[in-house]
């Protein structure tokens, strides 16, 4: 039976980047660039909570990486070091090296050194602590929208909701094709962060945040710490789309609500639009102005007919 340190060893250790001292002592040693602040985010992602316990190891080990990542992005910073703190229920090691291959593969993908971390017995969970640079002064915040900003959103929102209710068997028969199956699995366990887009919108947005718990939970998030409102409109809105088997007000929860999008939601001035939209072609990522910030609190949605979208929750919420 392999120790806690033969795993480190084994599917943990690799030669360090970016890094003065990484993983094999009591902590890693690191040293920003002159004229950049230190980024740094945390999540866990628990079994039964945030993945299913059927999801494949190597998209566990993506995703746990991503979605901090993803926090990266929407802070306009440039992700550099992350730590891994897993409790096992038990050595599994088919598991564990499916994990780390796809752990792995989204650090390569991004540029990203594991430094350190722990290991434990315990029930399936997943904690990593992420680190990047952005220039000083230039982080995108949730505090800082304007009044009048247009109100935008990278890809198309609902597909990782979508993903979930097919895997929970929640769906009707045949409401989704194979191909739409795959599309909207993919999107909930394997998400790709941002990270090109918030580098871009540095000096034109005014504030930023990634979808986690959906758009109008986070969206919410940059409007109560911006002390402003806001109007979106549906018709504006990426959203999936899925011509039987949900209604309009299912469409309307799984886009706006659904969360696990990892998609990133900004604010800029109308001045910006039509660089936010080169930004988009350059990058090959469908960017949408979905509404404007306004003076009055309140979040309002609209639909074609210009009436108010009631919903009976905002988002994801861990603790209701």
């Amino acid at each position: 039976m392999p120790t806690e340190f033969n795993i480190i060893e084994k599917y943990f250790t690799r030669p360090s980047q970016n890094t003065d001292l990484g993983v094999g002592d009591d902590a890693a040693l690191i040293q920003i660039r002159a004229g950049h602040q230190l980024a740094v985010s945390a999540d866990m992602s628990v079994a039964g909570t945030h993945f299913l316990e059927s999801c494949p190891a190597y998209f566990v080990g993506w995703k746990s990486l991503a979605v901090n990542v993803s926090d990266m992005a929407a802070m306009g910073a440039s992700p550099k070091w992350a730590t891994l703190a897993i409790a096992l229920p038990n050595i599994d090691e088919a598991w564990l090296a499916e994990f780390s291959r796809g752990f792995f593969a989204c650090a390569d993908k991004f540029g990203i050194s594991l430094i350190g971390g722990d290991t434990t017995r315990g029930p399936l969970n997943i904690s990593v602590q992420i680190m990047g640079e952005v220039p000083t002064g230039k982080a995108l915040r949730r505090d800082e929208a304007k009044a009048g900003d247009e109100i935008w959103v990278s890809g198309t929102l609902g597909e990782a909701a979508l993903g979930l209710a097919q895997l929970q068997n929640k769906l009707p028969q045949n409401t989704l094709s194979d191909t739409e199956k795959q599309s909207c699995i993919d999107a909930l366990q394997a998400p790709q962060p941002r990270v090109a887009l918030g580098l871009a919108l540095q000096a034109i947005a005014h504030s930023a945040i990634d979808i986690s718990d959906g758009l109008l939970a986070d969206l919410g998030h940059v409007l109560e710490r911006s002390n402003l409102g806001a109007n979106l409109y549906w018709e504006r809105i990426p959203h999936v789309n899925v011509s039987k088997g949900i209604d309009i007000t299912q469409l309307h929860r799984l886009s706006l609500a659904g969360g696990d999008d990892y998609e990133l939601c900004f604010t800029a001035p109308a001045s910006q639009h039509d660089a936010i939209l080169a930004i988009g072609k350059n990058l090959n990522l469908k960017l949408s102005a979905i509404g404007e910030t306004t003076q009055a609190n309140g979040l309002n949605i609209y639909d074609k007919n210009h009436q108010a979208i009631e919903l009976k929750s905002a988002g994801y919420d861990h603790f209701s």
